[in-house]
């Protein structure tokens, strides 16, 4: 993030003006916020100049002698010749003062230096009256709109996002999470307008001098962090929930979109009451907003009560929405439900322990989409999911440690990523695994009760469990949880566990070692030590549910692995699978004879023998393998090939989530038209046993049978299987003929994706033209998605540079967070690639400009070209530009680290395994060897 634009704006004079000497990234401790009373007059009239101006008075307590107050604030006007600062306890309960201030641009310090020196025990109260205006940027307190369609105008309304450091853009404040304290809010607004907060309203009066306009005061907040504060002036409707002996519980949209909201309003209440029951604590405030804005760059976020989201994450429509939609929805709304404990109600002491919040809500969250939602089979999907996410970034050199040290804000921002969420999610399965529903859930109980309102650390989680597991014998009493869980957080990757089989003393030895994607590292320095909980099963026995450990791989206290071996395996002709449904975040490679004995059985009609969710462990790990050199690609194919038999969905999520990749390598080769070959070979029996893109939706009883054929169409499409292209192209031509397309589609609603990709890969301008009318006209924030990414499949460069400009345009068809889908959409497409990394490395500095300051966003614009280029050339023209652009990608060290990671490895694989797996493929196609 840029710094140097940072600096606070003051106004009024008599104060004297000087950068600070303080330059350390924490707040000084001699300072603790008490309460903070604070008020937001919010102006949304003149759309020309939208802007507020607001007072606070924060009650400060003194723990040590001072003589300054160090807040945060930025680009706030604060008027100093308001300021004042009295004294409220002792003998001198009477007025201090400030007597000048300084700033420190880097950390966004605002300092007080006062009068007298501020005396240990004694509490304070400071007043500031500032003003700033509703910013762009989609953090702090910004503004967003919509278009009102009867009155065709463009309606203004007023949002919070201060995650996780930017309630300092809204009012001065002691901006981190270790200083929880309780707030009484009060909005000003024109009376024909909402005002919300985290807390219900509790009296309404009059402005003073401003007519038509009032005062909202909300009742008193229980003490949270800065970060979670929230407020909004609107003009939205909302839909209550019937929530018996529980909060109020209300769920927000523009007025044209409040018949979206059932869904959720139905969904959010049932998850509540399910963690009230988990964690055996009630649910501590008087009400729930939940409220979808038109324009935010988070997914959603948890503020206490007033829980914001983008409209993609809480608006569904019977009509247009997809299963997948749906259940996008129900796992966002379960996460920021999961967190009104995990974050609100115990919060971490500082940035570091950032996966506590976001990895529990991440777990807790599938545990209560399962619960209400069992027919969806999700928790095996979401926890495959994760563990597919983190094998790939987490196998990266560059990758880091759940809990990892934080010193600049700009490192907060890069700390919400795949480990802090779904790594964090899978070692927390992990741990609930081998613990067991009773310790588990008792150990969190003992957690959120011992820190409830206060702040906590990864430490005390461990010391609670700990405790709980040796009181119920879930754990042996020489074991802890902290040297187990810190050997999963404090260190950055996972490990391979490598299993050898002696088949005639019927043992096995364990060694690991952590796996990484570049193969250029030498062994020495894949050191790491994991203590790794041990469940298997055998041929004979197939127990695949139970995920209990059966025995460890442990560390010396020097942090080497322990020799292990395991006893009494079966026979030379039975197999040994480790990891029982995937239960812990690691991979295992087998010794030649035993992934014979797998293969064969997968390649049988007793496939089904072995659990599904091994099943795609087997393809995701043997792929890798193959990937690293561990194994080779004709065992690795001859794993997969078993696939033309598999009717779920798991490992059929596995293998294309490495087909995918693989096939983007190969698209620019002479062997693609193999791959594709082979693709089909693969997919065209169950295209043909899911009767097409057919619309046999309704008579479909699993639903995770249709993700499957949603999947499998997206696919058969592609590749031209069988029929998919010519029904896709029907579906759409029927659609364009209909007198009124907005109203009735008859595309099948879970294919839609696909016959609208196919539809315009293959189509025509005006069908382009078309889909683009109908992005225009669509009301619901997933469709226009949907859409969004359908009009990249063109393969016409002028279309596609056409889409490109929209992306950056701010008066453009395109919302500022959907920006990077847009650009993504165009990147993947083979045409689009080459189009959108000229674009990119062209208009650096201008995308930087379009997303400052929250560059992190920028860093979504990589993963296409990342996962595309594989060759040395692009791959050090990229580096190049990377070095000569080092002003226009700052704040993104971490990613741009990644992405030339990825490239490289990219290239490595091309340079050893091109030829290697293209032959592995002609081998099972039987094609003819060339003399």
């Amino acid at each position: 993030m840029k710094w140097f634009l940072l600096f606070l704006v003051t106004l009024g004079i008599g104060l004297a003006k000087a950068s600070s000497n303080y330059n350390h990234y924490r707040l000084p401790t001699a300072l603790r916020p008490q309460k903070y009373d604070l008020s937001i007059l919010t102006r949304l009239e003149n759309p020309k100049d939208l802007r507020f101006s607001g007072s606070v008075r924060i009650v400060i307590k003194a723990l040590q002698n001072t003589k300054n107050i160090t807040l945060h604030s930025r680009d706030l006007a604060i008027d100093e010749s308001q300021i004042t600062l009295r004294q409220l306890s002792g003998e001198r309960n009477s007025d201090n003062c400030v007597n000048s201030t300084e700033v420190n641009p880097t950390h966004d310090f605002y300092i007080l230096n006062t009068c007298q020196e501020l005396l240990a025990g004694h509490a304070y109260e400071l007043n500031l009256i500032f003003s700033a205006k509703l910013n762009r940027q989609l953090e702090g307190y910004y503004r967003s709109s919509y278009l009102d369609p009867e009155a065709n105008e463009t309606r203004w309304i007023s949002i919070t996002q201060f995650e996780p450091a930017s309630a300092r853009l809204a009012f001065p404040c002691f901006d981190e999470p270790g200083y929880k304290a309780p707030f009484v809010i009060t909005l000003g607004y024109h009376k024909k307008f909402t005002g919300l907060s985290n807390m219900p309203a509790k009296e309404t009066k009059p402005h003073e001098y401003l007519t038509e306009y009032i005062w909202t005061e909300f009742q008193e907040s229980l003490p949270m962090p800065t970060y979670l504060v929230a407020y909004s002036v609107n003009d939205f409707s909302h839909k209550p929930s019937t929530l018996p002996n529980g909060p109020v519980f209300r769920t927000w949209a523009r007025p044209n979109a409040i018949d979206q909201c059932d869904y959720a309003a139905e969904f959010g209440p049932k998850v509540l009451q399910y963690y009230e029951q988990l964690f055996g604590i009630r649910f501590p405030l008087p009400k729930v907003d939940q409220i979808a804005v038109p324009d935010f760059n988070a997914g959603a976020m948890e503020n206490w009560g007033l829980v914001t989201y983008r409209e993609t994450a809480l608006l569904y429509s019977d009509a247009v929405s997809s299963l997948e939609d749906k259940q996008h929805l129900s796992n966002v709304v379960a996460h920021e439900l999961a967190h009104q404990w995990f974050g609100n109600l115990v919060t971490m002491k500082w940035w570091t322990d950032l996966w506590l919040n976001e990895g529990f809500a991440t777990y807790v969250a599938s545990l209560g989409v399962e619960n209400i939602h069992s027919e969806w089979r999700s928790m095996q999907l979401e926890s495959l999911s994760n563990l597919l996410t983190i094998f790939r970034k987490d196998s990266l050199e560059s990758s880091h440690p759940i809990s990892r040290p934080i010193e600049m804000v700009s490192q907060v921002f890069e700390s919400f990523d795949a480990i802090s969420y779904e790594k964090g999610s899978s070692v927390l399965r992990m741990m609930h695994l081998f613990l067991g529903e009773e310790s588990f859930r008792s150990g969190l109980k003992s957690y959120l009760e011992r820190y409830a309102y206060k702040n906590a650390e990864q430490d005390n989680l461990w010391e609670s469990l700990t405790q709980d597991a040796h009181k119920n014998g879930a754990l042996p009493k020489n074991f802890d949880i902290k040297t187990i869980m810190d050997s999963w957080t404090l260190q950055t990757g996972y490990p391979v566990i490598t299993v050898t089989r002696d088949y005639t003393t019927r043992t096995a030895n364990l060694s690991q070692e952590r796996y990484l994607l570049n193969t250029d590292i030498s062994r020495v320095h894949r050191g790491g030590c994991w203590w790794v909980p041990l469940s298997y099963t055998t041929q004979q026995e197939k127990d695949f549910n139970n995920t209990f450990p059966k025995a460890w791989m442990e560390c010396s206290q020097s942090g080497e692995s322990l020799p292990t071996t395991i006893q009494d395996l079966p026979d030379p002709n039975h197999w040994v699978i480790f990891n029982n449904q995937l239960s812990s975040p690691y991979k295992v490679n087998y010794d030649a004879q035993n992934w014979k004995l797998l293969i064969e059985t997968l390649n049988s009609e007793q496939f089904q023998s072995i659990h599904v969710v091994n099943r795609a462990q087997l393809v995701d790990d043997v792929l890798y393998f193959a990937w690293t050199g561990e194994q080779d690609y004709e065992i690795a194919l001859r794993v997969i090939n078993y696939l033309q038999g598999e009717r779920q969905l798991l490992p059929w999520r596995s293998a294309f989530d490495h087909l995918t990749h693989l096939g983007r390598i190969i698209r620019p080769t002479p062997n693609f038209q193999f791959f594709k070959r082979f693709i089909k070979k693969l997919i065209a029996p169950i295209y043909e046993d899911m009767n097409g893109i057919n619309d046999t939706y309704t008579s479909i009883q699993k639903q995770d049978d249709i993700l499957l054929k949603t999947t499998v169409a997206t696919w058969a499409c592609s590749y031209h299987v069988s029929d998919c292209v010519a029904q896709a192209l029907a579906y759409f031509r029927n659609w364009r003929s209909e007198a009124n397309p907005d109203e009735k589609n008859p595309v099948p609603i879970d294919v839609r994706s696909p016959v609208y990709c196919a539809a315009i890969k293959h189509g025509s301008d005006g069908d382009w033209e078309f889909l683009y009318e109908r992005y225009l006209k669509s009301n619901v924030a997933s469709e226009k998605l949907t859409i969004m990414d359908a009009l990249a499949c063109s393969r016409e460069v002028w279309l596609l540079q056409r889409s490109l400009e929209m992306v950056f345009d701010p008066r453009a068809d395109v919302r500022k967070h959907d920006s990077a889908w847009a650009f993504q959409s165009v990147a993947y497409n083979e045409v689009g690639f080459l189009l959108a990394k000229k674009y990119f490395m062209d208009n650096v500095d201008t995308i930087y400009k379009f997303y400052y300051p929250l560059s992190k966003t920028m860093s979504r614009l990589l993963p296409p070209l990342y996962e595309q280029v594989s060759n040395r050339r692009e791959y050090n023209e990229f580096k190049d530009f990377v070095a000569s652009s080092q002003e226009s990608l700052k704040g993104m060290d971490q990613a741009i680290q990644q992405t030339l990671e990825i490239m490289l490895t990219n290239v490595q694989w091309k340079e050893r395994n091109y030829h290697s797996f293209t032959g592995a493929i002609k081998q099972i196609l039987k094609v003819p060897v060339r003399q």
